[in-house]
């Protein structure tokens, strides 16, 4: 009958007698600790109130007593005031106290200790009436006498209390016997009543462990066969062996029955896993076109033959995606990107890589097009501009050769006239015989004056033709320097070529100065000459009464003429000078121009590079704005060219005044 009692009631029988145990131990524990909690409870409620009652009314008759002393030792209206209010205070304390300890009396002796004690205290108050009178009135000595007579009654009502004292003591401490004896006795009641259910106990736990061992223990040989075959420990599996009706029994049934169905499931499962490991190794290799095709009836597994399928597809259009996007940009083209939608974690880092690496191309093609365009369109300017520093250069080259030879040819005039007037000093002593002969000799004189006005005159046009050209020269390298500039690194050595050009405009012009300077004291001289030399025509009529005037006359031209061949040697020197000068200038923008074409031709190899590539924005790029300054016009000048020609040395030449040409100076206005 109890072999086929279900699992629950034989627990419940066994847990029910138990119970009932338990109960039982109870119910005697309470009533034996309820006892003792009656003895704890006289002690707490009853004897220890009492005690601390008892204590504050001894304390309090104290303070009373010391209250007393204060109100005789007073001796200003104030202080007695004061003390009356600390007995005033006291005394309701006291008050209180005794009404509190009245309700916690519980014995006849204690009762008619408390009625001795009050009588023994409402006899000291009444005392204590006289004493105040009296100490009112400043009677310190008879206020003492009184306070010696309540002494004794201060001793009297202070030993009663001291026996209420003893009183809830002895009362306390038979209570913690009572408490005691009552503890002692339940315990050795409940130890016995222990050890009979522990006993019990014992006997229905072996019973109810050796009625479901037997059984778990069935279930337990027939699962771990099942679990050695589910852990391939075991190629079969041995069925639970157990015939009772409980549950254990019914466990054994179902078990039963589905490990035959789980060892039918485990079998189709190998043989899907054994798929799923074939095609992750291909995975693994980087094959991801391969995919499950078994199909099984555990639904875990279809799930995850899908999740593996799908994961294998999104895996392999990603990195085709990817792959696709790179082949482009090794290709040079990098328009497309990668769609990042429904990518996560790593996929999402990946085509961010991606896309971020062609955005930083495409900005740097973008950027390099547009240097490239920048600088092509400063290298074109810079290409015009040295074009015309080249021109402007070799006309003055050339026109300071003409200036040379003109020079040359007014320095070999001068030079004669030198002679000719060393002659004319040397005649003078025979010019009263020989009058006709200083009349022609004076006209030649007039003559030469003319030739050397129409000389200085065309020097006076070729310094204004160098001063133009320094002009222009200047302003070019100007235009150079900040052409050298705009180009950064690469016009470095440009911008040195200009600033060399610079300073040898600055060199030329100031040579022109001072061959202006020379040519302006020339034609003074060639005035003064002019004038003496009609003056010779004019007084030859008289010339034998003034003869000693002649004769200073032509001391004086002498003068001139030897001061106009130093200054000429002076212009020629100079002119010698800006000539080599102007050498340098042409050969500094010969070298300025081969930097500018070789900068040009890197600007197209830059511009040519990236458009050889595909990127956004390609056809948008524009060359950075250049700032419209005056370096970037086109300067228009027309140059003055001057031929100079030789005159003829014996024809005579019209009497015109040299005018001076200063008032305009180009150069010191620029």
């Amino acid at each position: 009958m109890i072999k086929n009692m279900n699992v629950s009631s034989k627990l419940g029988l066994g847990f029910g007698i138990l119970i009932i145990l338990v109960i039982l131990l109870g119910i005697i524990s309470i009533q034996k600790m309820s006892s003792v909690n009656d003895q704890s409870t006289v002690i707490s409620e009853n004897w220890m109130p009492s005690l601390k009652v008892i204590e504050e009314i001894n304390t309090a008759t104290s303070d009373f007593r010391i209250a007393q002393y204060d109100h005789i030792l007073s001796q200003t209206p104030e202080g007695m005031q004061k003390a009356e209010k600390d007995l005033a205070d006291t005394l309701s304390t006291i008050n209180e106290s005794r009404e509190v300890y009245e309700k916690l009396i519980s014995s006849d002796e204690e009762k008619s200790l408390y009625i001795e004690f009050s009588k023994q205290f409402e006899h000291y108050l009444e005392i204590n009436k006289e004493l105040i009178v009296v100490s009112r009135e400043n009677k310190t000595e008879e206020a003492r006498k009184i306070m010696g007579k309540t002494k004794k009654e201060f001793g009297d009502f202070s030993a009663t209390l001291l026996k209420l004292v003893q009183i809830n003591v002895d009362g306390g401490a038979k209570a913690n016997t009572i408490g005691n004896e009552i503890y002692a006795n339940a315990k050795i009641l409940l130890i016995s009543i222990m050890m009979i259910c522990v006993v019990l106990s014992l006997l229905i736990a072996l019973f109810i462990t050796k009625s479901i061992t037997g059984s778990l223990k069935s279930v337990q040989d027939g699962m771990n066969s099942f679990f050695a075959y589910l852990n391939r420990e075991s190629s079969s599996v041995k069925l639970i062996d157990l015939n009772c009706k409980d549950e254990f029994g019914m466990m054994a049934k179902v078990v039963n029955d589905n490990i035959a169905k789980t060892e039918k499931s485990i079998e189709d499962d190998r043989k899907v896993i054994d798929e799923t490991i074939a095609v992750l190794g291909k995975f693994e290799k980087g094959d991801l076109g391969q995919r499950l095709n078994m199909n099984v009836s555990n639904p875990s597994l279809m799930q995850l033959k899908d999740v593996l399928n799908n994961m294998a597809s999104n895996l392999e259009n990603n990195i085709n995606n990817v792959l696709n996007v790179l082949e482009q940009y090794s290709n040079y083209k990098y328009l497309n990107k990668i769609d990042q939608k429904g990518l996560t974690e790593q996929l999402l880092k990946l085509a961010n890589g991606v896309n971020t690496l062609g955005d930083s191309i495409t900005g740097m093609l973008i950027e390099n097009k547009t240097n490239g365009l920048t600088l092509e369109d400063s290298s074109n300017i810079l290409l015009t501009n040295v074009d015309k520093l080249n021109v402007s250069s070799n006309e003055a080259a050339s026109s300071l050769e003409e200036t040379a030879a003109a020079i040359e040819e007014i320095t070999s005039n001068i030079r004669n006239n030198t002679q000719n007037i060393a002659k004319m000093t040397t005649f003078s002593n025979g010019v009263t015989a020989s009058a006709s002969e200083g009349e022609r000799l004076a006209n030649q004189t007039t003559q030469s004056m003319d030739e050397i006005n129409t000389q200085v005159n065309l020097i006076n046009e070729s310094i204004t033709v160098i001063d133009q050209i320094a002009f222009q020269t200047n302003i070019l390298s100007l235009n150079a320097a900040v052409e050298a500039a705009t180009a950064g690194e690469a016009g470095r050595g440009f911008a040195v070529v200009a600033a060399e050009v610079r300073n040898l405009a600055a060199r030329s012009a100031e040579a022109a100065k001072e061959i202006k300077t020379i040519v302006e004291n020339a034609t003074k001289k060639a005035n003064q000459g002019k004038d003496i030399a009609n003056n010779m025509i004019s007084g030859y009529k008289d010339l034998n009464e003034n003869i000693s005037q002649t004769i200073n006359l032509i001391q004086d031209i002498e003068m001139s003429s030897k001061e106009q061949l130093t200054g000429i040697e002076q212009i020629n020197d100079a002119v010698n000078q800006l000539d080599q000068q102007t050498q340098k200038n042409a050969a500094v923008a010969s070298q300025t121009h081969d930097v500018a074409v070789l900068t040009d031709e890197i600007a197209k190899l830059i511009v040519s590079d990236a458009n050889a590539k595909e990127f956004a924005g390609k056809n948008e790029v524009k060359a950075k704005s250049l700032k419209a300054t005056q370096h970037q016009k086109e300067i228009k000048k027309d140059f003055v060219q001057t031929k100079i020609s030789k005159p003829a040395s014996q024809t005579p030449a019209q009497k015109k005044e040299i005018e001076s040409q200063t008032s305009k100076d180009e150069w010191e206005s620029f």
